[in-house]
């Protein structure tokens, strides 16, 4: 699909609002917040463009916000000027924010001063953030906003045209030009700056909305971080530009609230993790009734767990569709669907359990040698790439990076996801482990995301989460360690992972009981920091043991 010169996600914005049918009363509800219709949120976003254009001259602006209808409408502004927008991970570290306004020459942040003190009430440190650029608040911004220019703005809105309002309030850019940076997790590693064009992103979701076919009576829930890719492009942007319907939560870790928001606001698209999935598994209070108007629910971001998307399914009644990508690629790159029938009454296979589903339109995978980059056969495992209009321009101010990580294969730019996986004959795309998550003992790799696996089988209890690290060893070279929010034995579990296909050289040689296993806002497990976690820990029973 391509995608035409100069359309921009502002321009894709304000189509979608008056030229297309809208079936619902509203397009953004915030269930802690205001319900708007589509008229008043386009006008809400040109009437903040208007004052962020006096604030803020330069080209990147960063907002600090949870998921919620005022930060949609100060992202859409963002764009309706032309800059670039650079959602801020609030969840991360103060050094990784920092890394990050730095890295994208931030001058300006917009936030709320309810959000500011919900953080300070968590134990998060908010003080140093004017420190580091000029922090604007967007109750005062509201404030000072005149009721004759909001009116105005409204009306306007109501009788233009879509190309007068663009001509007015749309400043053009090319489609190429940047639209956002978003950082990377840090799950593994430092965060990198990820530059996505307007291109990129409405590549992605007109992608993504053949296969997602959309009805018009659809309501999207929008829980999920704006800061990540899943909760910007497929949560937000997706259903603005396609007039979608979006209800809106800022915790997605409040799992009965939003739970009771699916079925006060008939709530039929959810998107999700794996993570945030087991929490409505795990919490007795939400009954089946509570999803009931979910027709589609997806998960993303991380490996969906066998057991979180069966004991879902036995709950719930309702299917987990798994999907893949990366913040790289806009994010998505393949996805499950449900299965259909052709007008011959032939069943059309559109997902395959444990499998991260096929390509989406206009989008190749291949399986390379990760060393050479060779093609490999169907059902071979390797490298994963990804070829398509949504992967990235690059990394930001890191010319070196991006070119490991587009290389060009017959005349195609293609991106090394760093994921290990294989296709099979129908052209399903099976997930192994990251490459980083590998161990080398005796000179075997093992995949730390299969000894998980099997830990989780052999247990078989929706409460338990693990993850497992590998640490030097000076005999072996590497070592498992588990960390686990149960607790578990060792002896126990010995014979009963060797039952279930791993190698003595595979058991992990320690177990570790610990309160939770770190998270990252996106709902990930934190690899990064629960690897420095497992290597104290490790150190501190060595420091015993000699005693």
């Amino acid at each position: 699909m391509s995608t035409l010169l100069g359309d921009t996600i502002g321009e894709r914005w304000i189509d979608s609002v008056k030229n297309s049918s809208f079936s619902q009363d509203y397009l953004i509800i915030d269930t802690l917040g205001p319900r708007l219709s589509p008229i008043r949120a386009l006008t809400g976003s040109i009437v903040l463009s208007r004052q962020i254009k006096k604030l803020s001259p330069e080209q990147n602006v960063a907002t600090l916000l949870p998921t919620s209808a005022g930060a949609m409408l100060c992202n859409m502004a963002i764009l309706l000027l032309g800059k670039t927008l650079v959602n801020l991970n609030y969840t991360a570290s103060t050094e990784s924010i920092k890394s990050s306004i730095e890295q994208a020459d931030i001058k300006t942040i917009y936030t709320s001063s309810r959000f500011l003190q919900r953080l300070e009430a968590r134990g998060i440190d908010t003080s140093w953030l004017e420190e580091s650029a000029q922090v604007i608040i967007l109750e005062k911004v509201r404030e000072s906003t005149s009721f004759f220019q909001q009116f105005l703005t409204l009306l306007r809105c109501k009788l233009y045209s879509a190309k007068k309002l663009k001509k007015h309030y749309l400043t053009k850019v090319h489609t190429e030009a940047p639209a956002v940076i978003l950082f990377s997790s840090g799950s593994e590693d430092d965060p990198k700056g990820i530059l996505l064009s307007h291109r990129n992103i409405l590549t992605n979701i007109d992608q993504f909305k053949v296969l997602l076919k959309a009805r018009p009576e659809d309501v999207m829930l929008a829980n999920l971080p704006l800061f990540h890719a899943l909760g910007l492009t497929v949560t937000e942007f997706m259903p603005l530009t396609e007039g979608v319907a979006i209800v809106c939560h800022a915790d997605p870790t409040d799992a009965l609230a939003t739970a009771h928001a699916i079925k006060k606001y008939n709530v039929s698209i959810m998107f999700g993790t794996s993570t945030f999935y087991r929490l409505y598994i795990r919490n007795p209070k939400i009954t089946k009734e509570l999803l009931e108007p979910l027709r589609l629910v997806i998960a993303g971001a991380e490996k969906l767990q066998t057991e979180v998307r069966e004991e879902f399914f036995t709950k719930f009644d309702k299917y987990i569709y798994e999907g893949y990508g990366a913040t790289e690629t806009a994010p998505v790159a393949s996805v499950n669907m449900p299965d259909e029938t052709d007008n011959d009454g032939n069943i059309i296979i559109n997902h395959k359990p444990n499998s991260v589903g096929m390509p989406i339109p206009d989008t190749e995978i291949m399986i390379v040698d990760p060393d050479t980059l060779e093609r490999l056969p169907t059902g071979e495992s390797g490298m994963i790439l990804i070829h398509g209009g949504q992967v990235m321009q690059g990394y930001l101010n890191n010319p070196e990076k991006t070119k490991q990580a587009l290389p060009k294969i017959d005349g195609k730019t293609w991106y090394v996801s760093g994921d290990k996986g294989y296709l099979d004959e129908d052209g399903f795309l099976f997930i192994q482990d990251r490459y980083s998550r590998f161990a080398k003992i005796g000179g075997e790799m093992i995949a730390l995301g299969r000894v998980e696996a099997a830990i989780h089988k052999v247990i078989g209890e929706i409460e338990l989460e693990v993850v497992a690290v590998n640490i030097p060893n000076p005999k072996k070279g590497e070592t498992i360690i588990v960390l686990a929010n149960l607790s578990l034995d060792q002896k126990e579990l010995r014979d009963k992972l060797l039952d279930n296909g791993l190698t003595s050289l595979s058991l992990p040689s320690a177990y570790f009981h610990v309160d939770e296993i770190p998270k990252l806002g996106s709902g990930k497990t934190d690899f990064g920091t629960a690897k420095n976690h497992a290597l104290r820990i490790a150190e501190i029973g060595s420091k015993y043991s000699k005693k």
